[in-house]
């Protein structure tokens, strides 16, 4: 039985090879049958044989190697990083599309456009009639998707031409066309996909700034996205991410805060990038001093090319209005913050602070979900 070869597995010459490695590393002795011997990479279905006594073991070891050979492959699929901008062919997507583009080139992802339209289904008859409309929902449908499929390649048009002007950096883009409400296919579509970064406007094109009653579609992404969303205002006056030169962290002395700061300094890293810390407390308490303090200390040491400063404010008061005032006095360019995601009940009645700052201040946002 010592002796008696058995086929352990049937593998390509390549995948074989590997798996003959790693069993002679671990001391069993190991061979390869079926090879063409002048082509052997030909070979389909290569035979990896060892002698039976050392089965047991030389399976869990194959077992082991394989189970992480398929996560390095599932890495590697992950590895399409991809910038999604969600779009409604307002005049608020060529900043988005400046924006989106220059993160695109900077970690060497493809730019995807997301654009969600209404169907039939979701229209209310202005007649208030729900039993007949002034044209068919297969007619109204079909318009809806001719007129986004126009939109669609004059888009496309446009960002070859910027693109051959040197205007915009060369990166794959390609559009995607869903149905339905615009949030919850934005939401569905980074649970799926994990783009690396969301970049929108923070109002849509029949949302103005005083009709807050209807809310925005960037403010309900951002209080559930699973990944780093960052929100353009329509007043903004920055042409690429190179000219956020000021950015404000509202930090919760939570060592998640860290993971978030990381992220804002890849993306906006500059020469000249002064961060502001800022927490916001219910009450002035010596240690939230010292903590803020501590904030900068660790940053001096690890990002010495970063200008630290910290900030409290007064919990107890306006928080929206407060950091608004702290925010233009200051000249941020961008403000930031881990977010927790909140459920539906929490969003209804208690509007996050992401929610908050998205309706009542002209500064970028860039919000977290670590």
């Amino acid at each position: 039985m010592s002796d008696k070869l058995v086929t352990l597995a049937i593998r390509t010459y390549e995948r074989a090879q590997m798996i003959k490695a790693v069993l002679e590393e671990n001391g069993i002795e190991t061979t390869i049958h079926n090879l063409n011997l002048e082509h052997p990479e030909m070979a389909v279905g290569v035979r990896v044989r060892i002698k039976e006594k050392d089965l047991p073991r030389a399976l869990a070891i194959v077992e082991k190697i394989e189970k992480e050979w398929e996560t390095e492959n599932e890495g590697d699929k992950k590895e399409k990083k991809q910038i999604l901008i969600p779009i409604d062919f307002s005049d608020q997507v060529a900043k988005s599309i400046d924006f989106g583009f220059y993160f695109a080139a900077k970690h060497k992802a493809e730019v995807v456009f997301l654009y969600v339209y209404y169907t039939p289904m979701f229209t209310i008859s202005s007649n208030n009639d729900v039993s007949t409309y002034s044209i068919s929902d297969g007619e109204l449908l079909r318009r809806i998707i001719t007129s986004a499929n126009a939109d669609v390649e004059n888009m496309t048009n446009l960002i070859k031409r910027r693109i051959q002007a040197g205007e915009l950096p060369k990166v794959p883009f390609s559009f995607e066309l869903k149905e339905g409400v615009p949030e919850d296919q934005i939401l569905d579509y980074c649970k799926k996909h994990e783009p690396t970064l969301v970049v929108m406007g923070t109002r849509g094109k029949k949302v103005s700034k005083t009709n807050e009653l209807i809310g925005s579609v960037t403010a309900e992404v951002i209080d559930s996205c699973p990944v780093p969303v960052f929100a353009l205002p329509i007043e903004t006056p920055y042409d690429s991410p190179e000219d956020i030169k000021r950015v404000a962290f509202l930090t919760k002395f939570d060592q998640k805060d860290l993971i978030a700061i990381d992220s804002i300094i890849s993306l906006f890293c500059c020469e000249k990038l002064e961060m502001h810390f800022i927490h916001v407390a219910e009450k002035n308490e010596k240690w939230d001093e010292i903590m803020l303090s501590g904030i900068k200390t660790y940053f001096h040491e690890h990002y010495p090319q970063l200008s630290t400063k910290y900030e409290m404010i007064d919990g107890d008061l306006d928080k929206v209005k407060l950091l608004d005032d702290y925010l233009t006095k200051q000249k941020i360019d961008l403000l930031s913050f881990n977010a927790r995601r909140r459920n539906l009940f929490a969003r209804l009645f208690n509007p996050g602070l992401a929610y908050k700052m998205v309706l009542h201040t002209d500064t970028p946002l860039f919000v977290t979900h670590v």
